[in-house]
């Protein structure tokens, strides 16, 4: 097997600049006073940067949703039993989740990924069973994962984003199911943007407070027991991350390489957009965050990484729901840029000063 360094050989180009500009110009001359439709602009400009054409496509969408299971539950961090994910799982193949009914509404090709779930789960034509192992180690014992494993999670996401490209794809969301992993996550936030794990934990699935108190304890005693390095993304990753979350960072980091626009949903998969950003800083230029979760370390992931969510709707599902959500704003700002008359074309008369 390839290395993770030889599988991110192919680098993160910049967004385009230049596209950008002209993106820019055709905005300040179509028929609307200047800036007027506020964030959507800045949106259509970036979507531009991103796709190198006055003419996005963006209706082939596509919402990869991956799940796993995480040691540290065996901690009681959770409101939920671990047997959850799989069960999860089921109910996201029977088509009855929240993120099977939103992406119905948008018309989303919705892909879901068992990438290291505890329990087994039954074969499905719908399932894409990509699994590492089963579950990951207790992180707050030692490594979560061995530096192999992420490397085969990583791969597993660029391979499937290549699969997808072939299927047609226009931008890409990304999704998760894990009981415990917001747990992971918090930990990852905290290392990565240095912030006390008090500020970046939350309650997760709803947990009480003592419940809560003992989070706190177990992400602590990680991050004491692993000291993660935030200098090396895979050291971070391996010690206190999740198989759902390294593979993600492979979707993102594929998705880049490819030019496609990556709708991030919440917490969760912030935290795999905040390692994938650690890889190739040029990967911001092609993130677009859908929403800002109730989890309190989501907005200090979103401040990291310089992204404006667009949504603020008291979400905290995970899923890919928040990214479903977006997808439209996304195909509203192309379809502005590339269907409005400028003033010349429409024949209206421009601003007097």
């Amino acid at each position: 097997m390839a290395s993770l360094t030889d599988v991110l050989a192919p680098v993160v180009e910049p967004i385009d600049t230049s596209w950008m500009q002209q993106a820019r110009s055709r905005l300040d001359r179509l028929t609307k006073p200047f800036g007027s439709l506020g964030y959507l602009e800045t949106l259509a400009i970036q979507l531009v940067g991103i796709s190198r054409t006055l003419s996005p496509a963006l209706e082939r969408s596509v919402i990869v949703t991956m799940a796993a299971d995480h040691g540290v539950a065996q901690e009681g961090i959770s409101a939920y039993p671990q047997a959850v994910t799989a069960q999860m799982v089921a109910n996201f193949l029977r088509g009855t989740a929240a993120i099977n009914v939103l992406a119905r509404h948008i018309g989303a090709r919705i892909v879901i990924v068992d990438m290291g779930v505890a329990e087994a789960v039954a074969a499905h034509e719908k399932l894409l069973s990509r699994k590492i192992r089963n579950g990951t180690c207790n992180m707050s014992c030692g490594a979560a994962m061995t530096r192999e494993e992420v490397s085969r999670a990583v791969q597993t996401g660029i391979d499937i984003v290549a699969e997808q490209l072939t299927q047609g794809m226009d931008v890409i969301a990304t999704g998760e199911m894990g009981i415990g992993n917001t747990t992971a996550a918090s930990a990852i936030t905290a290392v990565m943007t240095r912030h006390p794990v008090e500020r970046v934990t939350g309650r997760g699935t709803g947990v009480d407070d003592a419940h809560y108190t003992r989070k706190l304890a177990v992400i602590r005693r990680a991050l004491e027991v692993n000291r993660p390095d935030p200098q090396d993304p895979i050291d971070v990753l391996s010690k206190v991350g999740g198989f759902e979350i390294a593979g993600l960072v492979g979707v993102i980091l594929a998705s880049a390489q490819a030019r496609r626009p990556v709708v991030v949903d919440g917490f969760i998969t912030g935290a795999a957009a905040l390692i994938a950003a650690a890889f190739d800083s040029h990967v911001t230029g092609y993130l677009i965050a859908s929403h800002r979760s109730q989890e309190p370390g989501h907005r200090l992931m979103l401040e990291h990484l310089r992204l404006r969510p667009l949504l603020d709707l008291d979400m905290r599902l995970g899923e890919g729901t928040g990214a479903a959500l977006a997808i439209p704003i996304l195909q509203a700002a192309g379809k502005l840029l590339m269907e409005m008359a400028t003033f010349d074309e429409a024949g209206v008369a421009e601003r007097l000063s």
